[in-house]
């Protein structure tokens, strides 16, 4: 992670691959000991030290969401390794990572509570050669003792569209436009840290104003109009802004930034052993023009898994690979169909380097609910980043494609010609759930998804949404409360926390097409080799029916009843049923509807509900 505003340009900070993906993506702000940063967009990023990632069911889906330009995922640009004492600071590697810049632009002296921006050349900057960590700014305020520190001014404005810019201190201060040149200070009044109890004040003319005055819906409106700043692209928003007023929020907000992602795992659809290697390998392969190139490569040492193919046979596999096989291409944005397909036909899947599934047979008690149970011994996962949004959450979607193009934000200035993105390689359980039992439940429960329904449209309409839209049905529910009822008892003895396994839901009713109703629960690593085989070793029919039961024991009764299980659908913001932290919600990492579409009276009787339950 590198910074050059102001400073010379070197690395200043470290997080993980994936987080740049996940946590400190395109356009959020990163907190350093002594100075915040915004990760700049891909039009700074250095894509010569990234690594190509293939992924083709993916790519189609980017493709149809930012445009056909975007051709290939790379992975964050990273510099080579080094061991502590024997970093050389100024070896020009170390300058190899994500760009970044100093945002909020507007800094405060810790010692006089001085508050200008750092374009007003007040604060200096310094950065210690060896202690990248202690870059910072600081104000020669003081002759006796260092310098002080220089912290970021931890307010900012944003709007829905994703734009993103200073506080208007100078305009808010003076409740207005003004031409007074004097110097601001803010002090904190309190000890509670709260925006009431934060002053802002003008030297020149000596007013003076409270930021409690910035905040509630009663003082929103009082804030200026967006001017479609994006500081991530240093630049306006050529098509301006339609939001008549900005919103305050502080720095640290969670709502202040949500990655837009796209994920698929990788089923091989080849039918034979070279097609499945020629798909593993097609980030390379996809290079090759000509035999003689494909001579080249093999001599470099870059075709080792082709030892006992020829040119001949590989050049072929090549072509085919390329032509397709000529199947009628599927809708770009269904990422689970073809997983699903290859889930529920676990003989037909052929068993590759980072794909094998093995069926299981379903616990003894359970027989009847579950068609088949599969553990996926080997999986791998990738994900990539096709924009983000600001205030309003992607997961209240069911997939990227279904966010707003005027509420994702772009990631660069033209239009991208690649994106980020990351591989992970793990492990997991396919449940396949009966549909002829799925169906007789869902027609008896008739009322109950209409009254889901109808607090699905309630919910939309207060987001400024087609109430019409997105309804998953009954069957979701059921699916996605199972999910978190399982996760929340296998993190106890699998090894791995709960916010460390995912779920991937399977859900569609026969009117929309192929019936599908499964669920897989999995966990994934960055490293090469995946995951230990923790949760693998769960999915043991014997091991199995005990954790089965054992969930839904702990579902039936929660230590928030009766409030809990009386909690309808539609009454008030959140989306779900009998549900909460107590029983049933997951981390935000683990679910992928954001702790919404979940009711325990659809699973297990409840001391509210006994008629609804799917599990006798």
């Amino acid at each position: 992670m590198s910074s050059s505003s102001r400073m010379r340009k070197s690395e200043v900070g470290e997080v993980r691959p994936s987080q740049t993906l996940t946590t400190y993506g395109i356009g959020s702000l990163v907190d350093l000991p002594n100075m915040s940063v915004i990760v700049m967009g891909l039009d700074d990023w250095p894509s010569a030290h990234a690594t190509e990632i293939a992924e083709e069911r993916l790519l189609r889906s980017a493709q149809s969401i930012l445009g056909p330009q975007v051709t290939r995922f790379l992975t964050p640009p990273r510099g080579p390794e080094t061991q502590g004492s024997q970093t050389n600071w100024f070896d020009e590697t170390r300058q190899i990572g994500v760009p970044v810049a100093p945002f909020p632009r507007w800094m405060v002296c810790s010692k006089c509570r001085l508050l200008a921006p750092i374009s007003s050349g007040l604060f200096e900057p310094k950065q210690p050669p060896y202690r990248p960590d202690r870059a910072c700014y600081v104000h020669n305020c003081t002759t006796q003792g260092k310098s002080p520190l220089v912290l970021p001014a931890r307010f900012m404005v944003t709007c829905e569209h994703g734009h993103l810019d200073d506080f208007p201190w100078v305009d808010f201060v003076h409740q207005g436009p003004t031409n007074c040149k004097g110097l601001l200070y803010l002090y904190e009044t309190g000890a509670s840290g709260e925006a009431l109890d934060v002053e802002v004040k003008c030297d020149g003319c000596g007013i003076r104003r409270r930021m409690g005055q910035a905040f509630g819906p009663n003082n929103r409106t009082s804030m200026p109009a967006c001017r479609g700043r994006r500081p991530h692209m240093r630049d306006i928003d050529p098509n301006g802004c339609d939001q008549d007023h900005v919103k305050p929020m502080l720095q640290g907000a969670s709502n202040l930034w949500f990655p837009v992602l796209i994920s698929a795992l990788s089923v091989p659809q080849a039918s034979d052993d070279l097609g499945r290697l020629v798909e593993d390998n097609w980030a390379v392969l996809d290079k090759v023009t000509s035999v003689d190139v494909l001579k080249a490569f093999r001599l470099i040492g870059q075709l080792k898994d082709f030892s006992k193919y020829t040119d001949d046979q590989l050049w072929a596999a090549i072509q085919k690979k390329i032509q397709g096989t000529g199947e009628e291409v599927e809708d770009p944005d269904d990422l689970k169909s073809p997983e699903w397909k290859v889930f529920s036909n676990p003989a037909k899947a052929k068993e590759s380097r980072t794909f094998k599934l093995r069926t299981v047979d379903p616990p003894t008690d359970f027989t009847k609910y579950f068609e088949k149970i599969v553990l996926v011994e080997k999986l791998r996962e990738v994900r990539a980043l096709v924009g983000f949004t600001r205030i309003m959450s992607p997961r209240d979607f069911d997939n990227a494609a279904d966010v707003p193009p005027e509420q994702r934000a772009k990631i660069s200035r033209k239009a991208p010609t690649w994106v980020p993105a990351s591989e992970t390689r793990g492990e997991g359980i396919f449940f396949q759930f009966s549909e002829s039992l799925i169906q007789d439940w869902m027609k008896r429960n008739h009322a109950y998804d209409r009254e889901f329904e109808v607090g699905h449209q309630a919910w939309r309409a207060t987001k400024n949404l087609d109430p019409n839209k997105g309804y998953p049905g009954i069957r979701y529910v059921l699916l996605h409360t199972f999910s978190h009822a399982l996760i929340r008892q296998l993190a106890i003895e699998c090894g791995y926390t709960s916010a460390s396994i995912t779920e991937r839901i399977y859900s569609q009713n026969p009117a929309d097409g192929d019936p599908m109703a499964g669920v897989l629960i999995y966990t994934s690593a960055a490293d090469s080799e995946g995951t230990l085989g923790g949760l693998c070793a769960l999915g043991e029919p014997d091991k199995l029916g005990r954790h089965i039961r054992r969930a839904l024991e702990k579902m039936s009764l929660c230590a928030s009843d009766p409030l809990c299980s009386e909690h309808l659908v539609g009454s008030g913001e959140k989306l779900h049923g009998a549900s909460c932290h107590a029983c049933s919600f997951l981390p935000e990492t683990s679910c992928e509807r954001g702790n919404k579409y979940l009711d325990r009276s659809a699973v297990v009787p409840t001391v509210e509900r006994t008629n609804l339950a799917f599990f006798e």
